[in-house]
């Protein structure tokens, strides 16, 4: 295996930017410093970042996961490398019963051979949602968990990371999130309307982050329509509350004011909240009509601009940018320095889903994905395991 030296550029590390050399040997890091190599790529003074991870995505380049199809698959994941995104968890929409189990299988077929951004776990997304907190997700088959639905996800766990959206609310919940942690899963709590103290609760027996902040959840507003005193949190101060919780933006410009990216940096800080695209499949399309989720089956949204819409224009529906895009809009709306911001996109969430040993950071023994990035933080390179794979 060729060692390769990347000279005279910024590394921006988990903690710092320097200006460094970085080699790898084959498809991992060697080390930070000089060190024997045979071939040599000069950075000419741009940045070398770890390579994005997302793990709220849906679709991109005219797929939806939700096509279940390998081709599908391959082109959401084609479309996210141009933008940075090394890895990858494909998210479900709400879809049929049977759709759900067919998703979680090809997630685990093409993992890391999906001809794209690498394929890391799977985002079980939609099937446990409260319905009237849906958003834009289609009003297909919505499942009340039981703990044996945790039989559909036994092939997940540790060293394939699934992630699973339970609105704590809901009837037998807790019984869902307690058998999916013992399995190792991921639990998030999202697309719910669920009191302060539910979700404190669901943190007992288990859940650890919490979907797109901000969006389709409760808050004091919201819940007071129901009862007018005392005042209650929902999952939204709930989120801000708890430091046992992490939790996700969608940093496009277009689903949070600058002001709440900024709170949301500010409470949560860069190791406990990430950056997601939850793009759908006008990612690098023109503006028009799409259907997120399943083609015929799904819900018809608009493409308008960079962001996704309702047709009558009212409300959002999903993200349409990649992450390179989110990364800028927050490095531009927050104070937060340069190397707090590539960690949302990177190590953050490879830590949310359990992978930050294997990937997210430039240090020594992870896997080489790596992205050039110029002053405007715009892609020139990508670099997966090693491989130059794309040129921008």
């Amino acid at each position: 295996m060729s060692r390769t030296a990347f000279i005279n550029g910024k590394l921006i590390l988990a903690d710092r930017v320097i200006e460094e050399t970085l080699v790898t040997d084959g498809d991992s890091i060697a080390a930070i410093g000089n060190e024997p190599h045979d071939v040599v790529v000069d950075l000419q003074g741009h940045y070398l970042s770890p390579g994005f991870v997302d793990i709220h995505v849906h679709g991109g380049g005219g797929a939806d996961f939700m096509d279940l199809t390998p081709q599908a698959f391959r082109t959401v994941c084609a479309t996210h490398l141009r933008h940075g995104t090394t890895s990858l968890t494909p998210t479900s929409t709400v879809s049929h019963t049977a759709d759900y189990a067919t998703f979680l299988k090809l997630c685990r077929d093409l993992r890391n051979d999906a001809g794209g951004a690498r394929i890391v776990g799977a985002h079980l997304y939609g099937p446990y949602f409260l319905p009237a907190a849906r958003g834009c997700h289609p009003k297909l088959d919505y499942l009340t968990p039981v703990a044996d639905d945790v039989g559909m996800l036994a092939e997940y766990g540790p060293g394939f990371p699934c992630s699973v959206t339970i609105a704590p609310e809901l009837e037998n919940a807790e019984a869902l999130t307690r058998a999916c942690v013992e399995r190792g899963l991921v639990v998030n709590v999202g697309h719910s309307h669920a009191t302060f103290e539910q979700v404190e609760a669901a943190i007992g027996w288990g859940a650890t982050h919490v979907d797109h902040l901000f969006c389709a959840m409760s808050d004091r507003a919201r819940l007071r329509q129901s009862q007018a005193f005392p005042m209650r949190g929902g999952v939204l101060e709930a989120t801000l509350a708890f430091n046992a919780l992490t939790t996700e933006v969608i940093a496009d410009g277009f689903h949070l004011a600058d002001s709440l990216l900024r709170t949301a940096t500010m409470i949560k800080g860069a190791d406990r909240l990430a950056l997601v695209t939850d793009s759908m499949r006008a990612v690098d399309c023109p503006d028009g009509e799409y259907w997120f989720g399943p083609v015929d089956d799904g819900e018809l949204i608009r493409r308008c601009g960079d962001v996704g819409v309702t047709l009558d224009g009212t409300g959002l529906a999903s993200g349409v940018m990649g992450m390179d895009h989110l990364v800028r809009t927050m490095a531009r709306a927050t104070d937060a320095p340069l190397y707090e911001v590539i960690r949302m996109a990177s190590l953050t969430p490879a830590r949310i889903i359990g992978l930050d040993e294997e990937i997210g950071s430039l240090a020594v023994g992870k896997r080489a994905d790596l992205i050039v990035m110029n002053e405007r933080l715009e892609i020139i390179h990508v670099v997966q395991a090693g491989e130059s794979i794309a040129v921008i």
